[in-house]
């Protein structure tokens, strides 16, 4: 799986449902190479712990092979990598196959699959629509978060590669389905 971007964003407060709100869903593309820290991803904005963060959230990475599907359902949006607040976006990425406790290496970096992303109403600030957030919870396109093992640098063109499966893990996938029918 190879990393098509990586992408950083900073705190934005933007009136969403006539609200004032602090938000880091905003990423872009940087051209450096980004350091995945022990609990984040250095230089990047994350507002709330509570739910982003953290040793079993420190990176969100996003599959580029989703795009496609939600550019048909929002096609008056400007795309770029990093919509869907990912950090790092790679070129495929399947929840059905990684399970959580497959572990790869990633740049100079190692890291963990642990979680499903179930999104929050800050997706639907990102959208300019609060029905993605439904939306993406009924699909199985929920990107994959990571601990950090051992910290490092990645950038673009850096490849997500497998160096230990779980054997006993369920896929991140599976994982999805069972908080979605809770």
């Amino acid at each position: 799986m190879k990393v098509l971007s990586v992408n950083l964003g900073e705190r934005k407060k933007v009136t969403w449902k006539g609200k004032e709100v602090e938000t880091g869903i905003f990423k872009f593309p940087v051209e450096k190479s980004i350091f995945l820290n022990t609990e984040t991803v250095d230089n990047d904005a994350v507002v709330d712990r509570r739910y982003h963060g953290g040793e079993r959230k420190a990176v969100y990475m996003y599959g580029h092979n989703h795009y496609e599907f939600w550019q048909k359902h929002y096609p008056n949006l400007e795309w770029s990598n990093g919509m869907f607040g990912e950090n790092i976006t790679v070129e495929h990425l399947d929840e059905h196959e990684i399970k959580s406790g497959d572990i790869y290496k990633i740049g100079e970096a190692i890291v963990e699959a642990t979680i499903p992303r179930e999104p929050c109403f800050k997706l639907g600030i990102r959208f300019n629509d609060a029905k993605v957030v439904k939306q993406f919870f009924l699909e199985d396109k929920s990107g994959v978060y990571f601990k950090i093992i051992q910290p490092g640098n990645v950038q673009e063109g850096d490849v997500l590669e497998l160096i230990e499966k779980a054997e006993n893990g369920k896929t991140i996938n599976e994982i999805y389905v069972e908080k979605r029918n809770r």
